[in-house]
C-alpha cells in the first residue's frame, strides 16, 4: 500500500470512528507509529481538520464538522457494495480487501448498516494453501512482472512455464491465471492449485495490445454438451439451482425428464455421478456409453 492510499484509508476510517490510536493505525498498515505521525502532519497540512487526543484511550480523530455527507452512493448502494465484499471476503481473505470493508464501512451510518444478506461457502483447506499463490498473481499483474511456477497438467505431466499474468478468475470452486505463456507462445488458462513454486521474476513486461482479443479466445471452459436424463424429486431443487425450473419436464409418472448441459469431460462425468441413483443418462446414447465407461472404471477401483 503507498503512501496516498494509506492517507485516504485513515480520512476513512476517521470518519467513521471518534479517536483512534497510532497502535491501532500502524498494526493495521504495518508501518511504524513514526510513520502514521508524519501521516497526520501530512493530513494537517492539507487543511484536513485532524485533532489528538492525550491519555491512556488517546489517538486522533477528525472534527466533526468536517464529516459532512458528501456521498455519491446511497446507503443501499453501499450496502450492495458490502455484500459482495462479504462474499470476496469468505473466499479471498487479504489485507487488501480487509481494509477496503473497513473503508465502505466507515461510509455508511452505524445505525444504517443492516447486514440483510449473508453469503457462506465452504471454508476448505486447500484454498488457504494456494493463497500465497494468488497473492504472487495479484502483485505480478499489477506491476507487469513476468511469474514463473511448475505445472501440473490433468495427466501429471510437470512443465515449466514463464507466462506473462493478466486476468485472475474464480469460476465455481476454483481460481484460474489467465495470461501469455512465453513457452508456447500463445494464450493460456492456468489453475492455480496445479502451480507449485511460484515466482514473480524482477522484469517487468510490457502488455500485449491484442491480449484481450486472445484472452477471450483462450477459455478455461470447456465444451458442453446437451444431454436428457431422467431424475427423482429428491434432487430435483438441485437441478432448479443450476438448469432453472424450465430444464424439467414432469411426466406424472414418478420421475422427471431433465435437459442439462455438461462438461463433454470427466468433470461432467463426475458432476453426474455426484447424483448417484437418483439420475439416469437418458441421451445421446454415446455419451450415455461413455458415462457407462466412467462409472465401470470407478467400480473396477473397489473390486
Amino acid at each position: 500500500m503507498d503512501k496516498v492510499e494509506r492517507l485516504i484509508s485513515i480520512i476513512m476510517i476517521l470518519l467513521k470512528k471518534k479517536v483512534v490510536s497510532s497502535r491501532e493505525f500502524s498494526q493495521l498498515f504495518h508501518v511504524s507509529k513514526r510513520t502514521i505521525l508524519r501521516d497526520m502532519e501530512t493530513l494537517s497540512l492539507c487543511n484536513i481538520p485532524i485533532y489528538s487526543v492525550i491519555g491512556v484511550k488517546g489517538g486522533f480523530g477528525l472534527m466533526d464538522e468536517y464529516k459532512v455527507d458528501k456521498r455519491l452512493l446511497s446507503s443501499s448502494d453501499l450496502q450492495n457494495i458490502l455484500t459482495a465484499l462479504g462474499g470476496l471476503e469468505q473466499l479471498l481473505l487479504t489485507e487488501d480487501v480487509e481494509r477496503t470493508i473497513k473503508k465502505i464501512e466507515a461510509m455508511v451510518s452505524p445505525l444504517s448498516l443492516n447486514r440483510s444478506i449473508r453469503l457462506s461457502f465452504y471454508d476448505w483447506q486447500g484454498r488457504s494453501e494456494i493463497l500465497e499463490t494468488l497473492k504472487t498473481c495479484q502483485e505480478s499483474i499489477s506491476k507487469n512482472r513476468l511469474v514463473y511456477f511448475d505445472y501440473t497438467d490433468k495427466d501429471g505431466a510437470v512443465t515449466n512455464r514463464m507466462v506473462e499474468p493478466y486476468e485472475l478468475h474464480f469460476s465455481e470452486s476454483s481460481w484460474y491465471l489467465k495470461g501469455f505463456c512465453l513457452h508456447r507462445q500463445g494464450s493460456r488458462t492456468f489453475k492455480l492449485s496445479r502451480i507449485d513454486h511460484i515466482t514473480m521474476n524482477e522484469r517487468a513486461f510490457q502488455p500485449r495490445d491484442d491480449w484481450s482479443e486472445q484472452g477471450h479466445e483462450s477459455s478455461y471452459l470447456p465444451q458442453f454438451v446437451t444431454i436428457k436424463a431422467w431424475i427423482s424429486p429428491n434432487i430435483k431443487d438441485q437441478i432448479i439451482e443450476r438448469y432453472g425450473r424450465k430444464s424439467i419436464e414432469d411426466h406424472g409418472s414418478g420421475l422427471l425428464l431433465a435437459t442439462l448441459y455438461v462438461p463433454q469431460n470427466h468433470i461432467g462425468f463426475q458432476l453426474l455421478a455426484s447424483f448417484g441413483t437418483h439420475l439416469k443418462v437418458e441421451e445421446p446414447v454415446t455419451y450415455v456409453e461413455d458415462f457407462r465407461k466412467f462409472l465401470d472404471q470407478m467400480v473396477e477401483n473397489y473390486s
